[in-house]
């Protein structure tokens, strides 16, 4: 179940995307390097729904840690992600993220479930189930979404009609971890966060290399501004392509 979709929105004026038609936008990345709040803009420019995956494996981490499931246990993980009660909103201005009733948007961005959610991402069974969750919300949008987590240029929507992998140096990446969450982390806790995390879950998705016909985008240098239009330019290629 999905709540909160714009896909009444029109193309914003200047995207050049036709509005109303099928537009799928896919972005990749590793921790940090800006997927959501650049993913979340373009979403915006162009009338898009936006889904982000990486919060639905954060939902499932909370409920089973909630349930008292034991991580380590694959095939009780994966049977936690067939049963879990989850809505998730599409509105790129508002994030709604409920399981079985209670808003868990602020819980599942906590240390808690941050430093838990390897666990269950790199869940074969798991990952499958939910990426039939996402595909579905993905065709429930008519097809007009930008979708961002870890595999969605090669996995979720390997046909959508813009791919792109957004990547920055581990610079970068820690310095906007760090500012997201408040500057509250020490430099090793936000390593284990950022790299660690990165490393942990690249054994079972590769989101560091650009897969044949995925543009990759490097960040490092850019302001969030420079990388949005880097990505517009993209889709308006990709739109212009298939219109």
């Amino acid at each position: 179940m999905n709540t909160g979709t714009n896909t009444a929105r029109s193309a914003a004026p200047g995207t050049g995307a036709p509005a109303g038609r099928p537009l799928v936008v896919a972005v990749d990345g590793p921790s940090g390097s800006g997927k959501s709040s650049v993913s979340k803009e373009v979403a915006r420019r162009f009338g898009l729904a936006y889904l982000d995956t990486g919060a639905m494996y954060r939902a499932l981490t909370w409920w089973c840690l909630d349930r008292d499931v034991d991580l380590a246990d694959g095939d009780a993980v994966a049977e936690a992600a067939r049963d879990f009660p989850l809505a998730q909103g599409t509105d790129p201005d508002r994030e709604l993220v409920f399981v079985g009733g209670t808003d868990v948007g602020v819980e599942i961005r906590g240390a808690r479930v941050t430093e838990a959610v390897s666990a269950v991402a790199t869940n074969p069974a798991a990952r499958a189930v939910l990426v039939a969750r996402q595909q579905e919300i993905i065709a429930d949008s008519g097809r007009r979404i930008v979708a961002e987590g870890r595999d969605i240029t090669t996995v979720v929507a390997p046909d959508a009609d813009a791919r792109i992998l957004l990547t920055a140096d581990e610079r970068a990446r820690m310095a906007r971890r760090g500012l997201q969450i408040g500057g509250v982390e020490d430099a090793d806790r936000l390593r284990a966060q950022v790299v660690g995390r990165d490393a942990k879950d690249s054994t079972v998705v590769n989101f560091t290399e650009a897969a044949d016909g995925v543009v990759t985008i490097d960040s490092s240098e850019l302001t969030v501004e420079q990388t949005v239009q880097a990505v517009v330019d993209v889709v308006v290629r990709a739109a212009g392509r298939s219109a």
